[in-house]
């Protein structure tokens, strides 16, 4: 046993005084230094001249520049080279629809985390590592819309959603509107919409609502057949008596608040305040003492002829009937019974 122990020992160091020998020759290349990401087979710590070694890159990194090898000169020293390794980069990956995706680059063992625009869960993995082979390590995850399930529906009312729904998954950014049955009136938001917390917007009410019987308007009559409470949205025409002119809406509703919408009026008709002259009418040109009725309905216009003196002819100037009002033009001067032609009104010279 202690012989064989010598044994050991003494090729050891023998062993040790090879190596020191050649360490200490002029052609013979200690192991190179190439940088952590630098890959050569060999390991040992000393190299011949002529020995040629291939240069290769850790997992995850590609080379590029060159050459690719090296050889140990017989003066103990390496050629040079350029010889560099990069990471693997891995192909942008597509941000989910309705999505997001956030990360720093795209080389080896990078993350590109992924998430949700609001009212959207994520399904799949929420981030992905850039491989050695420049895949990534998993599939990009999908956003799918949040489900709020049926909307609530208040008593005596329903929902018309804006598109056809099957199932009773109802997705975020669905929406729809609420009515009430007849004569119900709806108090709250008409318009409903899936949220992206999974919840509904508040849901309305249906309550009765009624008017009392409404008063009629002067100079007019109403589409009352007996006087009564009126439920919402019933309605009440108006009418107004002989030449008087209907001013507003035809008709009335009844609203939620349990009053009427605004009522219209009766605008009075006017006459034209002269008594010898002409005007025009619905496009005819009249004496006055030919004009009869003497009755311009409200809103109507009519023209009275009026004398440029300066240039001996007359010209039409407008006026309107306002609620029984018409003025006459100050450019007008009436003239005096003698002063009256009775020759036709249209052959009369006008400017």
């Amino acid at each position: 046993m202690k012989k064989r122990m010598m044994d050991i020992l003494s090729f050891l160091f023998c062993s040790l005084l090879f190596w020191i020998n050649i360490a200490r020759a002029e052609n013979v290349c200690s192991r190179p230094e190439l940088g952590d990401l630098v890959q050569v087979k060999d390991l040992q710590r000393y190299f011949s001249a002529g020995v040629v070694l291939a240069l290769s890159c850790a997992p995850g990194h590609t080379p590029y520049n060159g050459p690719r090898t090296i050889v140990c000169t017989n003066t103990g020293q390496w050629t040079k080279t350029k010889f560099t390794c990069k990471p693997v980069e891995c192909s942008s990956p597509d941000a989910p629809v309705n999505g997001q995706m956030h990360y720093e680059d795209l080389l080896y063992q990078s993350v590109v985390n992924f998430t949700c625009d609001d009212g959207y869960i994520l399904t799949g993995a929420s981030s992905a590592s850039c491989l050695i082979d420049g895949s990534w390590s998993v599939q990009e995850p999908q956003c799918k819309p949040v489900s709020c399930g049926p909307a609530p529906i208040p008593e005596f009312g329903m929902i018309i959603y804006d598109k056809i729904i099957r199932g009773n998954n109802i997705y975020y950014g669905t929406s729809g509107t609420y009515k009430c049955l007849a004569p119900l009136a709806l108090f709250g938001e008409e318009r409903a919409e899936c949220r992206a917390n999974g919840q509904w917007t508040e849901t309305p009410q249906c309550q009765e609502v009624s008017c009392s019987p409404p008063e009629n308007i002067e100079n007019g009559v109403m589409s009352i057949p007996q006087k009564r409470d009126f439920e919402y949205t019933e309605t009440i025409k108006y009418g107004c008596n002989g030449d008087y002119v209907l001013h507003g809406p035809l008709q009335i509703v009844c609203e939620k608040t349990g009053q009427w919408s605004e009522k219209p009026s009766c605008k009075a008709p006017c006459s034209v305040g002269i008594q010898f002259g002409r005007i025009m009418y619905k496009g005819k040109t009249l004496w006055m003492e030919d004009f009869k009725p003497n009755i311009v309905l409200h809103g109507e216009t009519v023209s009275v002829y009026c004398l440029d003196k300066d240039r001996n002819c007359e010209y039409a100037f407008p006026t309107n009937c306002f609620d029984g009002l018409l003025s006459v033009p100050e450019c007008f001067e009436e003239p005096s019974r003698s002063q009256v032609s009775s020759s036709n009104p249209t052959e009369m010279s006008q400017c």
